[in-house]
């Protein structure tokens, strides 16, 4: 009878230890230890001596490795080639993470459908063949190069490769997948590390692209041991609110493309739509006369887009006050309103200030510091902006309007749409010599924003 091995493996990096500690001498955290335990047989053994791992490696030199660019699967999606910087490189493992019922499976089996001169396996750990053609069904998308196999076991799973011949493998999802020569659950720390290395060394010498589908914490980071997420070629966040219709694919770790990409999608009853102009979406609505919104150049990516910010400031009803933010940093709100206290003198102390990016995204750009002061300086002074008007610039601590990158671009597309004014950081315009239509004004501090606004 096979010895069984019990260890203790960090839930949050990985690290593996003979006995149970307290504090992680890895990653530093605490309490993140639990208890796995593995047996190593001869299963283990014939795991290792797989068909795909005839292909015995030879140590080279330099000079003689080629580096000729290989050409990528066109995936017949936009926004997903984007993300992934031009196409689906082959050989490469794809890992897409995302919250329950956001949308993984959807978009990955549209993508799959669409798909129609690749031979694609998709294996299904979570759902049955015929939920899977429910929704392939209500998606109204055919594809018989496509076929569908529901498993778990590795070794199987492998079989049905070898018998299929694949130039596609999905498989969803990493944590239902385990291997026998394991003698932990499915979806446990050893069973997730030693299944995506397993498929990362079938990717790399069979040449066949492996898309995996997992699941997240509700830390919002990539279920199982963090080297799972240094194992992959490429790591996608899809992520969004279950509340609206909008979500965004990004970009967290690519290894053949650039990580400030980021797509946008549309959830409707027939699947993902791809958003190609997304500021005409986000501004649909008509703010005029009202207080409290600001609308920001923002940049995602390299994407330039306008987006609404709006804000609500009221008297603290319960004796402390509330600072509430959706769709953006609530610690460099309260530093953003810190500055308007200390640098224009704006009492905010007693109020309470909600915050909300219009359309359910979440935008990281420091460019939107300006609209977010503006916007609740608008909403505690009840005066509106107005609504041709918008504007982009970095707020620092000593009140000054600091320069953001990609002006042009933020210019443009507010040319582009319509506005008639923007309000951008003085420095920005050092050098500037583009040909515009619309009125550009310069603010160096905030003070002379909020002159600009609201004299």
């Amino acid at each position: 009878m096979a010895k069984l091995k019990t260890v203790y493996f960090c839930s949050n990096c990985g690290y593996e230890s003979p006995k149970w500690m307290g504090k992680c001498p890895s990653c530093g955290e605490w309490g993140t230890f639990v208890e796995e335990l593995v047996q190593k047989n001869s299963a283990s053994k014939q795991a290792d001596t797989r068909s795909f791992d005839s292909v015995q490696s030879q140590p080279l030199p330099l000079k003689d490795i080629k580096a000729d660019e290989e050409p990528r699967i066109d995936m017949l999606d936009g926004e997903l080639n984007r993300v992934l910087g031009g196409g689906l490189v082959p050989a490469s493992l794809v890992l897409i993470g995302g919250e329950p019922g956001i949308g993984k499976s959807t978009l990955v089996l549209q993508t799959v459908l669409k798909l129609s001169h690749i031979r694609s396996l998709y294996v299904s750990g979570e759902e049955s063949a015929r939920q899977l053609k429910l929704r392939a069904d209500r998606i109204g998308l055919e594809n018989d190069q496509c076929l569908i196999v529901c498993e778990t076991n590795l070794d199987r799973i492998f079989t049905h490769i070898q018998n299929t011949s694949p130039q596609l493998v999905i498989i969803d999802s990493i944590q239902t997948v385990y291997s026998d020569a394991m003698e932990s659950s499915p979806g446990s720390i050893s069973q997730v590390r030693e299944c995506a290395a397993t498929i990362l060394k079938f990717a790399k010498q069979s040449g066949i692209p492996v898309i995996l589908i997992g699941h997240i914490t509700k830390e919002g980071s990539i279920a199982g041991p963090k080297v799972l997420e240094h194992i992959v070629d490429t790591v996608l966040q899809f992520e969004g609110d279950q509340h609206y219709m909008y979500r965004i694919l990004r970009s967290i770790k690519n290894r053949f493309g650039s990580t400030s990409e980021l797509g946008i999608y549309e959830m409707n009853r027939s699947g993902l739509r791809e958003v190609t102009n997304p500021s005409e979406l986000l501004l649909t609505q008509n703010h005029e006369g009202l207080s409290g919104v600001a609308i920001s150049a923002a940049i995602e990516g390299v994407r330039p887009f306008l987006i609404e910010t709006q804000a609500l400031v009221s008297t603290a009803a319960y004796g402390t006050p509330q600072r509430s933010a959706t769709g953006f940093d609530i610690r460099r709100m309260n530093m953003l309103l810190a500055v308007l206290e200390k640098r224009a003198g704006f009492k905010l102390g007693q109020k309470d200030v909600f915050l909300n990016i219009a359309g359910g995204l979440r935008v990281n750009d420091p460019g939107m510091d300006l609209s977010v002061i503006c916007a609740v300086l608008s909403s505690s002074l009840d005066i509106s902006i107005d609504g041709d008007t918008c504007l982009t610039g970095e707020v620092g601590l000593s009140g000054e309007i600091r320069p953001v990158n990609r002006i042009e671009q933020r210019i443009m597309e507010a040319e582009k749409l319509g506005f008639s004014r923007i309000l951008v950081p003085a420095n920005n315009l050092k050098g500037f010599n583009a040909k515009v239509h619309i009125k550009i004004e310069a603010v160096r501090k905030v003070e002379d924003a909020f002159r600009a606004l609201f004299s």
